[in-house]
């Protein structure tokens, strides 16, 4: 194993074990080589990869610390991933989306409260198909983002949120526009949020799987 995966997992360890909690600030880095039995070095480049996941935060000056470690935190590196996307991970990113999201609009339907409610309203309220293509990302982002929050499970909806790119849905989105089915797939998302607000988790699930099936379907024949 190399020295800086080692370090890495020892890091990992600590966490584990309760040695080091989310907000905690990480011994001097010649106190904890010694500790871990590693090299400076090591340690050092460990830290820029906890870094970069997001699991530590290196306060020049001041200190590294261990992050809150949320699941949205921790899930934006995925994020990254999806948006260096080619033609055939876009894909599999719907396929993903498909069992993902109907499942939460089930659960929105379940236990969505009176705000949430609310909050999706405005947002399929506060835009129709005369709005530009910008306007509809952001349209679609906060719709299906407002759905998973809804679900009160905050791993599900990180995990949703991660899958979300704004590049594939602003592509998306131009093409629905060039179709002239913008009307319909606002439609769409006003009948889920009917579901959800009925507390029909079944017909939530279903017309999400349609929903989201149509833009895959679309996509398919697009690439």
């Amino acid at each position: 194993m190399a020295v800086t995966d080692e370090a890495i997992l020892r890091i990992k360890e600590m966490i584990l074990e309760g040695d080091l909690a989310p907000g905690d600030r990480l011994p001097p880095e010649k106190e904890l080589s010694e500790r871990l039995g590693l090299s400076r070095s090591s340690l050092r480049e460990a830290v820029k990869a906890l870094e970069v996941i997001r699991v530590l935060d290196v306060r020049r000056g001041d200190g590294t610390y261990v992050t809150s470690l949320e699941p949205r935190l921790l899930l934006e590196a995925m994020s990254f991933v999806v948006d260096l996307h080619d033609d055939q991970s876009v894909l599999e990113i719907f396929a993903v989306r498909r069992i993902l999201e109907p499942a939460a609009s089930a659960l929105a339907a379940r236990n969505a409260a009176a705000d949430d409610l609310a909050h999706l309203r405005d947002i399929v309220e506060s835009v129709d198909h005369a709005a530009d293509v910008e306007s509809l990302v952001e349209h679609d982002l906060e719709f299906h983002r407002g759905i998973a929050e809804a679900t009160g499970n905050t791993y599900l909806a990180s995990l949703i949120d991660s899958l979300s790119s704004h590049t594939v849905r602003a592509r998306i989105w131009r093409g629905i526009t060039q179709e002239n089915a913008v009307d319909r797939t606002l439609q769409e998302h006003h009948a889920i949020l009917d579901a959800i607000a009925a507390g029909d988790a079944d017909l939530a699930s279903a017309l999400t799987v349609v929903h989201v099936s149509g833009v895959e379907q679309w996509l398919r024949s697009a690439l």
